[in-house]
């Protein structure tokens, strides 16, 4: 009886409908859509020059090789200097491990702070703040740039570091505060009751709790900063400049061949952190954007 029960309900939900045809037609051109130009990176990426000038855009490689790669990591032609992309790797990787941390920090004491405490003016604070997450950085790198030279800061990696974090604050600041306004205020005020400072609730209770969300802080932190193009240009220095930039100088090159296979190598190796922590945290940046409900 059990048997004759369930399969009819099981018979009902594989049987494919028009719109269930529907659906899995839309996401698979959504999924070519999206895909193919990585398919045309990955195979031009391995295919020699000789190959390429065939024309043969989505043909696979015949003589597949991984020079390109080589070329791009450690001897393609960056302006002057022909060393490749992996010094700009760990110039970007010396500009987001501090900015991403300093940010995220700041952000959190923000958010705790305007959740529980409500300073005088917090309103006032927060509306600057966010504010701040709209005005063009376009308008202010010129202000930005008389500043960091009058502090000597400017073309510095302490100069690029602080610029990034201070524009990740206004977006960590509405991010912390909006997860710690959904923590019930008995917690807060327990904590109080028992003697709790400041520092010591945001250590011992609230920052244990927050892991969701600083999760989803680190990956638009540290994706927003590693694809940034125009602040590591302009505040970086000669000495620093980031993957972006030295991707860009091998790519807009003017001199020699342009070597096309050389260029998707480079280009996937820039992407290629992003789309890592993409793919390795995907579920827990929904899970930290969902989160919110009453932790026990």
């Amino acid at each position: 009886m059990t048997a004759a029960v369930i399969n009819p309900a099981v018979r009902r939900r594989s049987r494919l409908t028009p719109a269930r045809l529907g659906i899995y037609a839309f996401l698979l051109c959504a999924a070519l859509f999206f895909l193919l130009p990585l398919y045309v990176m990955l195979i031009t990426s391995v295919k020699p020059m000789e190959e390429i000038r065939l024309g043969t855009l989505f043909a696979l490689p015949v003589h597949a090789t991984l020079e390109p790669w080589s070329m791009a990591w450690q001897s393609a032609c960056t302006g002057l200097e022909c060393n490749g992309i992996r010094g700009g790797f760990w110039n970007s990787v010396y500009i987001v491990v501090p900015s991403t941390i300093l940010s995220i920090a700041v952000g959190a004491v923000n958010g705790y702070a305007l959740s529980f405490w409500r300073p005088r003016g917090a309103n006032l604070l927060f509306a600057v703040l966010m504010m701040g997450a709209f005005v063009p950085v376009q308008v202010m790198v010129y202000p930005l740039v008389r500043l960091l030279a009058m502090a000597n800061l400017f073309s510095s990696l302490p100069g690029i570091i602080l610029i990034h974090t201070i524009f990740g604050m206004p977006v960590m600041t509405l991010l912390f505060r909006n997860y710690y306004a959904a923590l019930p205020q008995e917690l807060f005020k327990a904590a109080r009751i028992d003697g709790g400072g400041f520092w010591r609730i945001f250590l011992q209770l609230m920052l244990p709790m927050s892991t969701p969300i600083i999760v989803v802080a680190a990956i638009m932190q540290v994706t927003g900063i590693w694809n940034d193009f125009l602040f590591g240009l302009v505040f970086a220095g000669s000495e620093h400049l980031p993957m972006t930039v030295q991707l860009n100088n091998i790519i807009n090159t003017t001199t020699g061949e342009r070597l096309y296979n050389v260029n998707m190598a480079a280009t996937i190796l820039t992407s290629m952190v992003p789309l890592g922590l993409y793919f390795i945290s995907g579920r827990w940046f929904v899970r930290g954007i969902a989160s919110g409900a009453v932790k026990g």
